[in-house]
């Protein structure tokens, strides 16, 4: 018998590339997720006795084509299918050597178009990546965003409508529609990363595994777009952030801040993996939104102590970013930097403008309170934590904001 664990490591390396090209071949996504299903199922069956082939991928999309392809001949018994002349028996020409040849990138990298369409809403994006290119249970995913299964299924049921609504280019891509799909699975991707990232120790256990996922991901997209700076930046981000993951929350599930964490705790291995990956992206001197918020990331992960951070420095690259990519959001983050280089003062002033725009925002209110805290206006202080708490996105968000509360002198 052979290993259980390999065999399953075989198959979800395959499936990318496998439903890639099984949706190239059937244009449709149920049928190739069928496809793959069934063609898994009979894995199941023979791997464990006789090994993986010498080539799993391209043994998938072999029997998984062929089951497809003999459900269609069974249905067309019944009654003739509209485009039943496109459904030829290629048996002959699928050999595994043919699809060492194959263009998988090109597979891929429409697969992953598919599901981060930008006609459809974020959240059906994220679920149909997550269910038909990372292989996630539809229980798993409603695990994660905290709906019940039979929600998720009719989110994804209603991506899949919209896909097949909209119709999908099936040819190759040319550099400019490649340009085009690249930012759309960016973006996408880093949306999963920061469903699993934002995880709180009430959630952890059903979301962390998105950052591992988005992470994977980003890993398949480098190969896609080897040369690509920004694909560098990004993958770099993702693993710069999720470094610090194993010292935000304290044993008892608190918040733990930046400044407080146990930096021994970081992972090194992703430091230095997203740290070199910026290094190769600045080789092509044309540095976008995500390589400014890796370098910063990786200014953070130098530090081997709060107080060597590198601020104005950090400062620079939120300039930078702004003038890129204007943003509340970003100025909110770069008053960070003006809080450390330049006084609470200089940082509320920053910060103040930014209150309409960002009223509905847990960090906006969050930030203020403790500037003011550190001004001595305790009251207006309060209220601005207050109204924080009153936001806070999850437990550990609120018992923050509850001890910055309970730590203020009315003077």
């Amino acid at each position: 018998m052979h290993d259980p664990a390999h065999i399953d490591t075989a198959i979800l390396g395959a499936r990318p590339k496998a439903i890639a090209a099984l949706l190239r071949y059937f244009r449709d996504l149920d049928t190739a997720e069928e496809a793959f299903q069934e063609a898994c199922l009979r894995a199941l069956q023979t791997w464990p006795h006789k090994g993986p082939p010498r080539n799993p991928t391209a043994w998938l999309i072999m029997v998984g084509r062929n089951a497809a392809l003999d459900t269609q001949r069974r249905i067309r018994s019944i009654g003739p299918l509209p485009d039943a002349d496109a459904l030829t028996d290629a048996r002959d020409d699928l050999t595994p050597e043919r699809l060492d040849e194959s263009h998988y990138g090109d597979d891929i990298l429409r697969l992953l178009f598919v599901c981060g369409h930008p006609t459809l809403p974020a959240t059906q994006q994220i679920a149909l990546a997550l269910r038909i290119v990372s292989g996630l249970t539809v229980e798993q995913i409603a695990k994660a965003f905290l709906v019940s299964p039979a929600a998720m299924e009719q989110r994804i049921t209603r991506a899949k409508r919209a896909i097949a609504k909209i119709g999908v280019e099936f040819d190759t891509p040319g550099a400019s529609e490649r340009r085009a799909r690249l930012a759309a699975v960016s973006t996408m991707i880093y949306l999963i990363f920061n469903e699993g990232y934002g995880s709180t120790p009430d959630t952890a256990a059903a979301r962390e595994a998105l950052a591992d996922e988005a992470i994977r991901l980003g890993r398949l997209l480098l190969r896609l777009f080897p040369t690509d700076p920004e694909v560098f930046g990004l993958l770099a981000l993702m693993l710069l952030q999720q470094s610090r993951a194993p010292a935000r929350f304290d044993a008892n599930g608190d918040i733990v801040l930046l400044d407080e964490q146990d930096r021994s705790r970081w992972n090194r291995a992703f430091i230095d993996e997203g740290r070199l990956l910026l290094q190769r992206a600045s080789v092509y001197q044309d540095p976008g939104p995500y390589q400014l918020q890796a370098a910063i990331a990786a200014l953070h992960a130098r530090a081997t102590r709060p107080e060597d951070t590198l601020w104005k420095e950090i400062d620079s690259l939120y300039q930078a970013l702004e003038a890129l990519q204007p943003s509340p959001v970003v100025t909110l983050n770069r008053a960070v930097a003006v809080w450390k280089l330049r006084g609470p003062e200089a940082a509320l002033e920053m910060i103040d403008p930014l209150k309409s725009e960002l009223d509905a925002y847990f960090y906006l209110h969050g930030l203020r309170g403790a500037l003011l805290k550190e001004l001595d206006r305790f009251e207006e202080a309060r209220d601005a934590l207050n109204r924080a708490i009153s936001l806070a996105n999850s437990v550990a968000e609120a018992k923050l904001i509850r001890r910055e509360l309970d730590s203020l002198v009315i003077a």
